[in-house]
Formats: structure tokens, sequence, C-alpha cells
């Protein structure tokens, strides 16, 4: 064991820390609801100490999760450290819903819970249970900060937290011994050698780039042509909406689950991704709320940021971000569903081939060498968020209690009052949709949009099933 330990976070990692602010905070959630069952006590609560238990025996296999942040002085990236004081039972809440608590109230009551920003003095992390759910049901509300995980590795962690079938034997958790904080010096020492390494590293990276590269000349024209066009998009920003403008402090959460089976008929029939149904389902219902505000969508530059994960193979266990991104310009214009689909689909083949997300990527890279201010470079380039993550196909378990349904939330930046975030689980997609309050305090209609905006499409691509549950149980 090393006497001390300590890791820096990366430069993407150490931007969710300073994008946070008292309006805007960088930590992703997830609704999980289950059925109670399983973890019924005689007087119809929730086993809450079994479920506490299960979480303490797997938390070494995560070793993020018993860390906690430290700076250096003078050093504006922060460092991952064990936590000495480390107790679950801060980070494990135990509430509930009047009884019979309808869905309105677990949406509300999740959304009080991610608003609230979590406490850097410890580990940035913590999981709400959340009881008194009608249908016999309780729900998990989890929050992790953004600079700990991204929708990728937060994936691979949910599969370690909960199991794949029911069946379950909590296993005895290995004692926690914290290694030593590092001390100030240690912590200079690092940061200097850093810094007289950077011209070596920066060799090293030239060198293994030019190994790897096939055809570098070709390599180098693309990168600076997708460089070039990420500039050309600051130039002339995206238009103006009720989405965009200053972010105040409170958010209003909801979501709807539609059928993946649907999302893959049309995906079949019209031959393009999932992730092209997904952007023209919600080219749809932005129309639709535009029109609601009394905007002409024909003449909106309407942009979406999509995230696309870039995490390589060999660290798919790894916390924290490995991410870039494509920014999408939104058909608005077209009202025929199968015409936004064909155009959506032109759009992201187009921007696979320009390897537009290369272009983000290397100003990520480049930011690990030199401080400068990602968000603000991408201010005006964008009008909302809107993420895609593949889930388990297969139910997952927690104690024996089956999840029914995994709804995600992402954080909102600066500038941007919705984000959508689409996550697959056994079946379903479930859309999360986070908001400014004040910005879209009609978010419901925004949602009941996105039903009927996938309605038209499947309607119009002729894959729509008569009789069909398109909708999860869970309204």
């Amino acid at each position: 064991m090393d006497h001390y330990h300590y890791e820096r976070l990366s430069a993407q990692d150490n931007d969710f820390l300073d994008w946070e602010s008292p309006s805007l905070t960088m930590h992703g959630s997830a609704v999980m609801v289950f059925d109670a069952s399983p973890l019924l006590t005689p007087d119809d609560g929730i086993d809450f100490a079994t479920i506490k238990r299960g979480f303490a025996a797997v938390l070494h296999h995560v070793p993020r999760y018993r860390q906690k942040l430290a700076w250096m002085p003078g050093d504006t990236r922060a460092y991952w450290v064990d936590d000495a004081q480390f107790n679950v039972d801060y980070h494990m809440r135990h509430i509930a819903l009047p009884r019979p608590g309808s869905d309105a109230q677990l949406k509300r009551m999740a959304a009080d819970i991610m608003e609230r920003p979590l406490d850097r003095g410890r580990p940035l992390w913590e999981t709400w249970v959340v009881e008194g759910i009608a249908g016999n049901r309780f729900a998990l509300v989890m929050k992790a900060h953004h600079c700990m995980v991204d929708g990728s590795s937060g994936m691979s962690l949910m599969e370690r937290l909960y199991s794949m079938t029911a069946e379950y034997e909590i296993a005895e958790a290995p004692r926690f011994v914290p290694r030593p904080r590092p001390s100030g010096m240690e912590l200079w020492r690092d940061g200097w050698r850093r810094r007289l390494d950077l011209p070596g590293r920066a060799a090293r990276g030239v060198r293994d780039f030019v190994s790897e590269t096939e055809d570098l000349g070709e390599e180098l024209i693309s990168r600076l042509r997708a460089v070039g066009d990420l500039a050309k998009m600051k130039l002339v920003p995206a238009s103006d909406t009720p989405i965009n403008g200053p972010v105040g402090p409170h958010r209003i959460f909801d979501w709807v689950e539609l059928s993946l089976e649907e999302f893959k008929a049309i995906r079949r029939a019209r031959g393009c991704s999932i992730n092209d149904v997904v952007l023209t389902t919600v080219t749809g219902a932005v129309r639709e709320l535009m029109t609601r505000r009394q905007i002409r969508p024909e003449g909106l530059d309407f942009r979406v940021s999509a995230p696309v994960n870039v995490r390589p193979k060999r660290d798919q266990e790894k916390m924290g971000n490995h991410v870039s991104s494509w920014i999408v310009r939104l058909p608005l214009d077209e009202k025929d569903p199968l015409e936004q689909l064909r155009r959506v689909h032109d759009l992201t083949q187009d921007l696979k081939d320009s390897h537009q997300s290369v272009g983000v990527q290397m100003m990520t890279a480049l930011h690990e060498w030199i401080p400068f201010d990602i968000q603000g470079a991408s201010s005006g380039t964008q009008n909302m968020l809107v993420t895609n993550i593949p889930g388990p196909p297969f139910p997952l378990y927690l104690m024996g209690a089956e999840m029914c349904s995994l709804i995600s939330q992402a954080p909102l930046i600066e500038n941007i009052g919705l984000a959508v975030s689409v996550v697959s689980y056994n079946g379903k997609l479930g859309f999360g949709f986070n908001a400014d309050y004040d910005r879209l305090p009609d978010l419901g209609q925004f949602v009941r949009a996105i039903e009927r905006s996938f309605e038209h499409l499947a309607a119009a691509a002729g894959t729509n099933q008569p009789g069909a549950e398109s909708r999860a149980a869970i309204r």
C-alpha cells in the first residue's frame, strides 16, 4: 500500500467543479423505481437497514465513493483523497411520501432532492430511499457529482451495485482502511513534477499519435477541419429561444417511458439509428413548444448538444469523464416527421464523417495542457442538451426487489434551461426532463409533446401497433 494515495482530477472532471454555482449544481441523478414486495417490513415500510447494508458491502468495488476532494494552495486542479471520516449513514437517506404517494409527488420530491448541492467536504454522492409510493413501490433517488462519473461509467457502476437475479447474499464488507492524506508539500511537489514533465508528456503524446495514425496528413486535415467547424458555430450563435438565458436555482423534473421495441421498429424500417429516432422525436416536441410560445420554428437555428462516449475499452471500469459531443441542428423548419428523420439521419452521418466529436475531444485534450474556459468557448453554440445512454437490456434487482423503471437526470449548464436524458432499460426508453423552474413551468406539456411526436413518427413510418402500450405504468 502506498504511504500516500491521491489522484489528480482530469481537466474535464475539474471543469464540472468550476462550472458549479449556487444556481447550477453539477451532479447527475437518477430515479429508480422498484417493486417493494421483497423489502417490505411488517408495518408496510421499506427495510432501509438491509438496503444500506447491501450498499456498504460493495463500496470497496468503487473506491471513489469513499474519497473526497482536496486542493493544493495556488493550484486550480483538485485531487481525490481517501475520506478518513467516511460514514455511509451520511450518504444514505430514508424518507417517505404521504401514503399513497403519487408519481407527481415523487417527481416533485426528486426535483427538490436534485436541486440541492452536494457537500464538497465529503464524498460527492447521496442515495435517498423513498417509500410510500402507490402501487406497492419504492424508489431510489441517487446523486453523484459529474466530476466523479459520466453516463457510461454510471451504467457500469449501476451494474456493480445491483444484481441480475432476485437471489442475493450480502457479503461481509472488508474493513475500510483509509490511506493517509498527502501533505501540502507532497501535493506541491506533485504539481511541480507535472509542470516540469509537461514538454516530455507533450512529446510522448505527439510520438504516440504519429505512430498510431495510418494516414497522418489526412488525419491532421480532418482534425483541423473539425476544430474549424466548431469555431464557425461560435461565430454564428444559435438562435435565442425561451429555453435559453439565465438559469435559476430551482428545478422541475418529469419523465415518460416509451417502448424500445417501437424505436427499433422505426430504425429497421427507415435504415437509421435509435439516436436518430430520439433526436427526431425531440425535434417534433420542440416545434410544438415553440409554436405554443408563439415563435415561428421555421426561423430558428436550434442546436442540441449530444454527448458522445469516447471512453477506451481499457477504461470501461474507470470513474470520471471520457466524453465528447456533437452539435446537431434540429430541422425545426420541417413539419413532416419522416422528412425530419431523413434530415436528422443525414446530419448525424455528416457529423460522423466530419469527425466533429474529434474536434471537441481535441479541445478537451488541449485543456489538459492549457487552462481555458471550455464552457465559455461553447456558450451560444447550443440550445439544449440531449443525452442517449444504453443501459442494461435485462432486469436488475436490489436486495431481491426488481427495478421497474430507470430515469436519468442530466445537470443544466449556463444559459441552457432544459436537458433531456434518455436511458434504455429492460425494453424501455426512459426520457428524463430536467428544467429550470421559471423557464419551463409548462414542462409537463413538453413531455406530452414528446409522446405525440413519437406517435406521429411511428404512424408515418407505419410501425405503430394499435393497442400496444408505448408508455409504462409510471406517469
